[in-house]
C-alpha cells in the first residue's frame, strides 16, 4: 500500500463485484486488493490473499487447497462446497462465523485440535440425570 493520503487505500484496478467463473487462479497473489462482493467459482489452490478486502465475497465450488489468508476482511464471506485442505488463516476476524457440514479432521485453532475442543466442551456440559 502507498503512503499517499486517500480515502480509498485500494488504488489499483477495480475488482469489486467481479465474477471469476471456471477460472484457474492457482498460485495467484492478491496483495492489497479490494474484492468486495467478488464471486469465485474457481481453482485457487496455493493462492495468497494479503491485506485484501473480501467482504461479502462468495466462494462456491471452489478449490481453496493450501490457500493463505493473511490480514483479510472476511465480513459476510460465504464459502460453500469448497475444498479447504491445508488452508491457513491468520490476522482474520471471524465474528459471527458459522461452520456447517464440515470435515474438521486435523483442524487447529491457535494450535489446539478442534476435536479436542469439542471433547472438552462435551465433558464440561452439565449432566441432566
Amino acid at each position: 500500500m502507498n503512503d499517499t493520503p486517500n480515502n480509498n487505500p485500494f488504488d489499483g484496478p477495480l475488482m469489486q463485484g467481479e465474477h471469476f467463473h471456471r477460472a484457474d487462479m492457482s498460485g495467484a497473489n492478491f496483495d492489497g486488493v479490494n474484492l468486495t462482493e467478488a464471486r469465485f467459482y474457481a481453482v485457487l489452490s496455493k493462492a495468497k490473499f494479503n491485506d485484501v478486502n473480501l467482504s461479502e465475497a462468495e466462494f462456491e465450488d471452489a478449490n481453496l487447497t493450501s490457500v493463505r489468508f493473511n490480514d483479510v476482511n472476511m465480513t459476510g464471506v460465504s464459502i460453500k462446497n469448497a475444498n479447504m485442505t491445508g488452508l491457513t488463516i491468520s490476522g482474520v476476524t471471524l465474528v459471527d462465523a458459522d461452520i456447517k457440514d464440515a470435515d474438521l479432521t486435523g483442524m487447529r485453532i491457535n494450535g489446539v485440535l478442534v476435536s479436542e475442543l469439542f471433547e472438552a466442551y462435551e465433558e464440561a456440559k452439565p449432566r441432566h440425570d
